[in-house]
């Protein structure tokens, strides 16, 4: 359960699985003879008769527990001759049609029972948060006796007279003999328990489950939906789920932390402190939410502090939780390293504490806002979802609804392009400046570098690696305009919406993070394209599936039946042809799938992906000299496996920071930046207080965005067996030199092997050796309109 809506909280349970107990005390309360009578009581409307004659009262409506069915399903409350009369006869037509147990089930889970709870399974959950095989006796006496009057005997709105209900339930529960008298003098004793519990939730997911509300609204209309008891089933998973939410929760204090502490949030008092019920009801009025307690400073020491929080509990806050806190002065500066704690607060105020799973710290609400969303390549399941740090303080879902500049995360596309018309992994691009501007944007556009280096002619798989700028705007050129718009199409990017201009080949078109983890989603699963769901099933309240998932499969289509034929060789050459083009291994689905159109070939699959890989691991031979990073190093350190792949970006003055990547079973885009497009997400300076692999200088895709990442990924993945690369068929593996990208005899650091598409692989020998640059590059911020 991630989240309940609607006018009505039910939860049906079987007859089966109601306690005899709680079916004694409503009998004995409402209809003792319900398995002796067909559907009406005579006994029950000769007492109600004598009693309107002798009174002129309606003081018994002498209903039966089948009439109330008939009158909850068909007729009114209204007291009248009329009505009665129909409820009878509905009530000897449900016992002709229903059995004695379908009928009780009917009344058990049909019943208004007070606080929106209709039927005993919410009763229970709502007065007690418990199932129902968990209530004791004064419990189930209570809610058995809630259906005459669930307002007014509500035990939470009224005790006193719910008491007086239960105590008449118990008595006539012992005057038929289903309790003992030691039963009932105890559980006369006991006093109202009950209170309000909420829906209970297993995960909350806030996000996701208001896509599920969004859908079942727009499917059904607001009142059918709020009102129909409809059961929804997402595809996410719940490890999964966890896994994003404290991936992305964890990286956003990050970031809010290594740029400097803004101060309290309020000034509780200066001299005179506040008496401590005075003080506990002010910060109960500051609502603790994402691990966020609000405590008050009680006392200083020279690196230590003594706080009270909200909850009456007092903090001994050390320095390793304060020394973080140097002030922050705006997202591009920070002052200097905190020495002690005075430095850092003052007795009297208001601030926030956080516990980060080893031990307290002092902290804030977080300003930058984050995303981060994760699928299943082969089907398009969405698996986890993460719209934003806090639903309660924005519901906005960045995830579907927030278009921002995609960066460099649009290269792998742009290259598939180049790839496609030609291009290999080792094709030499010259990483020089452009001086011939594209004047299409109205000025003179010269992207460069970032950093500003150049290295001259440069691998392919080297450029994508590093993201270096040039090379990515060259293989564009090669590829033509039209060409990369329509790569770019063919992967799910609206074309309204990508700029005619070559500034779209550092991501300067404005996208949504599911459709970025989207098209990532085409490199892991082989080239096709999947469309991403997250309703599995939907289920009315009677238990009938109305809607079940159908997704398209990223996979070759079951091999068709043979066909008929009187040559045994024909039937034999047919069958070595499918079993050719479909293996068991890479076919999937039955004769009613749906499959996904491939938009690429396999074998382009495979080479942008094992470029992806060099973003993350690299190349070279560090102790000849020759060693490079890709722009996300940090990865390989953190998740440890060679099985996946990535690409960061970064847009103009850091507005927004990418990381997207993927091993062949999960595909995940973190997206962080402000709300406000015109806030930079700046830079920080070295802090001394800080750990030796702290983050620092400008804010990009692999420092801001890659660290969610990689929490995400490596617990996501932990326990999963890494895959090995296993090229598809149409690849070769040759021996080319690192320089030139030729063909090589050498097999020293100089050289290594690369993969081609057959027919694709250099003709020529290299003539003269060179070695490839030490190169160390960041994806530090890349200037697209400079």
């Amino acid at each position: 359960m991630i989240s309940q809506f609607g006018e009505k909280r039910r939860i049906p349970v079987a007859f089966a699985d109601v306690p005899p107990l709680l079916i004694d005390a409503v009998l004995d309360t409402e209809d003792a003879r319900f398995f002796q009578h067909h559907g009406i009581d005579p006994i029950g409307i000769t007492r109600a008769a004598i009693i309107l004659i002798t009174t002129g009262k309606k003081s018994q409506g002498a209903s039966t527990i089948t009439q109330q069915v008939a009158r909850g399903f068909f007729l009114s409350r209204e007291k009248t001759y009329i009505r009665k009369i129909k409820e009878i006869f509905l009530a000897i037509k449900i016992e002709k049609a229903l059995t004695k147990e379908q009928i009780l089930e009917l009344y058990l889970n049909r019943s208004f029972l007070g606080n929106r709870a209709y039927g005993v399974g919410a009763a229970a959950q709502v007065y007690y948060g418990k199932r129902l095989e968990e209530l004791n006796l004064p419990e189930i006496a209570m809610i058995a006796g809630l259906p005459q009057a669930p307002s007014a005997a509500n035990p939470i709105r009224n005790p006193s007279r719910a008491l007086n209900r239960r105590n008449w339930v118990l008595s006539r529960m012992l005057k038929k003999k289903n309790i003992t008298q030691a039963q009932y003098s105890a559980a006369i004793q006991a006093p109202v328990s009950a209170k309000y519990h909420g829906a209970e939730i297993n995960l909350y997911a806030p996000y996701i489950s208001e896509m599920a509300r969004d859908y079942l609204v727009d499917k059904l209309g607001e009142e059918e939906a709020y009102t129909g008891g409809y059961n929804v089933y997402t595809s996410i998973d719940s490890k999964l789920q966890r896994d994003a939410q404290h991936a992305l929760r964890n990286n956003v204090y990050a970031y809010d932390q290594r740029h400097g502490y803004r101060g309290a949030t309020a000034i509780l008092w200066t001299d005179t402190p506040l008496e401590t019920s005075h003080l506990l009801t002010r910060l109960k009025q500051t609502q603790a939410f994402q691990g966020l307690v609000p405590a008050a400073v009680m006392s200083i020491e020279a690196q230590s502090a003594s706080l009270l929080t909200s909850a009456g509990e007092t903090i001994q806050l050390d320095w390793q939780g304060l020394k973080w806190a140097r002030k922050f002065i705006s997202n591009k500066q920070q002052g200097r390293a905190p020495k002690t704690a005075e430095q850092i607060l003052t007795v009297g105020e208001q601030v926030w504490l956080r516990h980060n799973g080893d031990f307290w710290q002092l902290s804030q609400i977080p300003v930058v806002s984050s995303a981060i969303v994760s699928l299943d390549p082969h089907n398009g399941a969405i698996k986890a979802l993460v719209g934003g740090f806090s639903f309660h303080t924005s519901q906005y879902n960045r995830v579907t609804q927030a278009k921002r500049q995609l960066g460099s995360n649009i290269k792998p596309f742009i290259y598939t392009a180049a790839i496609e018309k030609g291009y290999t992994l080792a094709t030499l691009i010259n990483n020089a400046p452009i001086n011939n501007a594209d004047t299409r944007q109205g000025t003179a556009w010269r992207p460069k570098n970032s950093p500003d280096r150049y290295t001259g002619p440069t691998r392919l798989r080297v450029g994508l690696a590093q993201s270096i700028n040039v090379m990515s705007v060259r293989t564009m050129r090669y590829a033509g305009l039209d060409k990369a718009i329509d790569t770019l199409v063919k992967f799910g990017f609206t074309r309204d919406e990508i700029p005619r201009n070559e500034s779209i080949a550092l991501g300067s078109n404005s996208v949504t993070p599911l459709q970025v983890v989207t098209a990532f989603s085409t490199f892991a699963n082989g080239g096709y394209k999947v469309e991403p769901y997250f309703i599995e099933l939907i289920e009315d309240s009677y238990g009938t599936v109305i809607e079940k998932s159908s997704p398209i499969l990223a996979c070759p289509p079951h091999a068709k039946p043979l066909p008929i034929s009187d040559d045994p060789f024909a039937a034999m050459a047919e069958e070595f042809k499918q079993a050719e083009q479909v293996t068991d291994a890479d076919s999937c689905g039955g004769p009613d799938s749906r499959y996904a159109e491939r938009i690429i070939s396999e074998q382009t699959a495979f080479l942008v992906t094992e470029a992806l890989k060099s973003v993350i691991w690299g190349g070279g031979n560090w102790s000849k000299g020759t060693g490079w990073n890709g722009t996300a190093w940090r990865a390989s350190r953190v998740v440890k496996r060679h099985d996946i792949a990535g690409k960061t970006g970064t847009t103009n003055e850091s507005r927004d920071t990418w990381f997207s990547g993927f091993n062949p079973k999960l595909a995940t885009t973190v997206w962080v930046g402000f709300d406000d497009h015109s806030k930079e997400l700046g830079r920080t300076t070295w802090d001394a207080n800080g750990a030796k692999d702290q983050i620092s200088a400008a804010e990009a895709g692999a420092k801001t965005a890659g660290p969610g990442w990689n929490e995400f990924m490596k617990n996501a993945l932990t326990g999963t067996p890494e895959i090995p690369t296993t090229p598809p068929q149409g690849i070769i593996s040759v021996r080319i030199d690192l320089a030139t990208g030729k063909l090589t005899r050498k097999t020293d650091y100089t050289s290594s092997f690369e993969y081609f598409i057959s027919g694709t692989e250099p003709k020529e020998f290299t003539t003269e050796t060179n070695e490839s640059n030490d190169i160390f590059i960041e994806d530090s911020a890349d200037e697209l309109f400079q």
